[in-house]
């Protein structure tokens, strides 16, 4: 599969040279139907006015977040298995800060008038919705350093920060597609409306 990526990368910028080219061919063939051109004055404006509006959604925060907790995850060996003492004090200790976060989420969204529900008092939607997966990206970042620490993987600060960044290495490819499949989105919604 991975040598197919460059591949699928290279098709994905191709569709959308192929419909700048296509919005162009229509809507000077077809000025009645509504399509608009990517080619035009505005259709540029458009392209390169609001190339980083486009991009800059929830979906590559949350991207980036769990890139870097799943490199931490990963790295601190708390999904290896090892049975010895270090790793079951490791597991306790860190199962203990798991039960404090949920019980921090669970005062923060449960309790009359809790600061994370909505205006109205609901779940949905409300900063507790919006920060759902930020605040587990986080939280398994979290568990992950703090496993990582107590059993050994991750003795030091550049332990961690080596951590981090491999994970948002390994994520490399995925946000080449999320530029990519974003644009393609986007410009396909502009020429059709």
């Amino acid at each position: 599969m991975k040598r197919y990526l460059p591949h699928i990368a290279l098709g994905l910028f191709a569709a959308q040279l192929l419909l700048m080219l296509v919005s162009w061919i229509c809507s000077a063939a077809l000025p009645l139907s509504g399509v608009r051109s990517l080619l035009s004055g505005e259709g540029l404006r458009w392209l390169m006015g609001y190339y980083a509006d486009v991009l800059a959604t929830p979906w590559l925060v949350w991207l980036l977040l769990w890139a870097m907790a799943w490199g931490v995850l990963r790295r601190s060996g708390l999904l290896s298995w090892r049975r010895g003492y270090r790793e079951k004090q490791a597991r306790f200790m860190t199962l203990l800060l798991l039960v404090v976060l949920v019980v921090a989420e669970l005062l923060l969204t449960m309790t009359p008038q809790a600061i994370l529900l909505s205006v109205t008092g609901h779940l949905w939607p409300s900063p507790f919705s919006q920060s759902l997966v930020p605040f587990t990206a986080f939280s398994v970042l979290l568990l992950g350093v703090c496993y990582g620490m107590l059993a050994g993987p991750l003795s030091s600060l550049r332990q961690v920060y080596d951590a981090v960044l491999d994970g948002l290495r390994s994520a490399a490819p995925w946000l080449l597609f999320y530029v990519l499949l974003m644009q393609l989105y986007a410009s396909v919604r502009y020429v059709l409306g």
